[in-house]
């Protein structure tokens, strides 16, 4: 294959007649262009150019050369101005995964900041099969994942939990925050005016749980807490309607960190004794080089976001 280098050298001895010229132009010496058009010469087995009076022309087979060689170079200008643009995120689009506690503030609140930002990047929400998010990240099928390490452990009842199980090759997993989670009450419970609930004091209690990861964690340790499988009556994968079940007192549910600014009239959030195991949250993305360089950005927004005193402070005091 050509290189482009001696495309330019090819089109500089045509525009300007002649060795000298095209060397002068380059920052060559004649000798040097004399020599990468002798070689292009061979590679291509018709000669080029033919000598004149004062300089060179093109052969016919040169000026058949030297068109496409323009429109070689032309194009080769385009993909690198059409590449900087993504690297400069003047265009292109950022593919993002997540759930849905992290899809009531945190989310909208990063799109919101990217797109004021970077408006020619087209933002998608993309819902990916949960036990695939990172092959999914892997195989550049999404930039950037949310995820939990109840998603990354292949044991949801197991006690360590905590420690994300990740074996894909070329994705990376950031921390971005330690969640707590507490117990969601009707108003008029009648454990809703203590700060703090046993859970022991909720094991009587029918319970509202969802889909993965916004659903009642590693099930072990509320075992023990409550002294008893929690028997649950309602399973539904939507804030709101969880909600409107504890605000009608059909039974109790319990809330990450993200979730708390979503709570609504009627429900009231309670710290529980024991603690239960939090929920660490983090991102998934290309490891450099791969990643693209949108979701570099967003990566950097979202850590600014939790990172904020005042951003957490709406979640973990409700």
């Amino acid at each position: 294959m050509l290189d482009t280098w001696a495309l330019q050298v090819l089109v500089a001895v045509a525009d300007h007649g002649s060795f000298s010229g095209a060397a002068e132009a380059l920052s060559m010496t004649q000798p040097a262009v004399s020599r990468r058009i002798a070689s292009l010469e061979r590679r291509v087995g018709v000669r080029l150019f033919t000598r004149v009076p004062r300089g060179v022309r093109p052969t016919p087979a040169g000026e058949v050369a030297v068109d496409l060689a323009r429109d070689s170079l032309a194009r080769l200008r385009t993909l690198e101005a059409r590449l900087a643009s993504f690297a400069q995120l003047a265009t292109g689009e950022l593919r993002l995964s997540a759930f849905t506690s992290a899809n009531i503030v945190l989310v909208p609140e990063a799109f919101r900041r990217f797109a004021s930002a970077y408006p020619g990047v087209s933002l998608s929400l993309l819902q990916t099969d949960q036990e695939a998010l990172l092959t999914a990240v892997g195989d550049g099928r999404i930039d950037l994942a949310l995820v939990t390490d109840w998603h990354l452990s292949r044991d949801r009842d197991a006690t360590d939990a905590s420690v994300p199980q990740h074996a894909v090759d070329g994705v990376e997993l950031i921390p971005l925050l330690t969640e707590e989670l507490w117990a969601a009450l009707p108003a008029g419970h009648r454990l809703a005016r203590q700060r703090r609930v046993r859970l022991s004091d909720l094991k009587e209690e029918t319970w509202i749980d969802g889909g993965h990861p916004d659903c009642l964690g590693p099930t072990a340790p509320l075992f023990e807490a409550l002294g008893a499988a929690p028997r649950i009556g309602f399973w539904c994968d939507d804030w709101n309607s969880k909600q409107a079940l504890v605000t009608a007192g059909a039974g109790v549910m319990l809330v990450p960190t993200l979730a708390h600014s979503a709570i609504r009239p009627g429900v009231v959030l309670r710290a529980t004794i024991p603690p239960l195991p939090t929920r660490g949250l983090y991102v998934a993305v290309a490891v450099p080089p791969l990643r693209a360089p949108a979701a570099d950005v967003m990566l950097g927004i979202l850590t600014d976001l939790l990172a904020q005193p005042s951003f957490l402070t709406r979640r973990t005091r409700p």
